[in-house]
């Protein structure tokens, strides 16, 4: 800041001096220019875009039917009490979502139910949901 004392006016003149602060926006302004073009990112690799053609060849849902007559079916496939874990370790074993379903009828004692469960659990089936009549209602509806 520059003060002059006298003049014509015999009074103080106060006049403030920029150029140091002109000086240091010229500077900034040239770093602020110059340091964007110095940064780089990483590259980044992009997933090739899925194919149209690949479908999901397994069903969303595993669905354990058990009959009155305590025959099995897994998704409409006849199986046997003896082969039930087997086929259900080859379905799971391959699959990243171990979640299945049991739909039994109105008619079977919870024992049975319970047996499949049981079943289910030791082929490493890790989440059994039970489906019941008004459950399948409601997802018809949806």
């Amino acid at each position: 800041m520059g003060m002059s004392v006298g003049g014509s006016n015999r009074g103080i003149f106060v006049e403030m001096n920029v150029v140091p602060l002109i000086d240091v926006l010229l500077v900034l302004l040239v770093i602020f220019m110059i340091i964007p073009h110095k940064q780089k990112g990483l590259m980044a690799e992009l997933p090739p875009p899925a194919s149209e053609g690949q479908a999901d060849p397994q069903p969303a849902a595993i669905v354990v039917q058990v009959f009155a007559d305590q025959s099995l079916r897994i998704n409409q496939e006849a199986v046997g009490w003896d082969r039930l874990s087997t086929r259900l370790q080859e379905i799971f074993g391959s699959r990243a979502n171990h979640t299945a379903f049991v739909r039994g009828d109105g008619a079977l004692e919870f024992q049975v139910i319970a047996r499949v469960i049981d079943v289910m659990r030791a082929a490493g089936v890790s989440s059994v949901g039970l489906m019941t009549p008004e459950l399948e209602k409601l997802a018809e509806t949806d």
